[in-house]
C-alpha cells in the first residue's frame, strides 16, 4: 500500500471465484453522505459489479448504508454509481469484454489522497475444479509451512 492509502473495503472472494488478469485504478462518483458513511466504513463491495451503459462505466451492487446524519441528503444504498476511467482504458475493457467474455470486478475500496478510489480487476471466472486446485494448492502450502516451522523448533 502506498503512502497515503487506506483501504476500506476488500472483495476476498473475488479472487477465489475468478482469474484475475489486469487491474485498474477508478474514480467514482459519490454523494457527501456517501462519502461520510465510506469513511465510517459502511461499505459492502462483496456481491457488486461492473458494467458499460451509453459507452459509461457503472459500478452495481455496492451497498452504502445511509449516514445517520444525512437526513433528507441520503441516496439510495444499492444505487449504480458512475466510475471514471481515461477514455482509451474504457474503449480497452468494452473491446475486451464483448469479444472475450471478461468481467469487471472490484478488488477493494479506498482512500487516496482524500478521494474515494475503486481498484477495478479485469477477471474471467473460475470453474469448480479450478477453485478446488487452488484450495488444495494452498493447503499444501500451509503443510510445509508447518512442517518447516516444527523441524526450526526441534534445533
Amino acid at each position: 500500500m502506498a503512502k497515503g492509502e487506506k483501504v476500506i473495503a476488500k472483495n476476498k472472494k473475488a479472487r477465489h471465484n475468478f482469474f484475475i488478469e489486469d487491474e485498474y485504478e477508478t474514480g467514482i462518483v459519490l454523494s457527501g453522505t456517501e462519502v461520510k458513511s465510506i469513511r465510517a466504513g459502511k461499505v459492502n463491495i462483496k456481491d457488486s459489479y461492473a458494467d458499460f451503459k451509453d459507452g459509461e462505466l457503472y459500478l452495481y451492487n455496492m451497498h452504502v448504508s445511509p449516514y445517520e446524519q444525512g437526513n433528507i441528503f441520503n441516496k439510495d444504498p444499492l444505487r449504480t454509481r458512475k466510475l471514471l476511467l481515461h477514455k482509451r482504458e474504457l474503449r480497452r475493457l468494452i473491446g475486451l469484454k464483448q469479444t472475450q467474455g471478461y468481467t469487471l470486478v472490484p478488488l477493494s475500496l479506498y482512500f487516496k489522497k482524500n478521494k474515494v478510489k475503486v481498484e477495478l480487476a479485469l477477471a474471467k471466472g473460475k470453474k469448480v475444479y479450478d477453485k478446488r486446485h487452488d484450495i488444495a494448492k494452498k493447503d499444501a502450502q500451509r503443510r510445509m509451512q508447518k512442517a518447516t516451522r516444527v523441524s526450526h523448533r526441534g534445533e
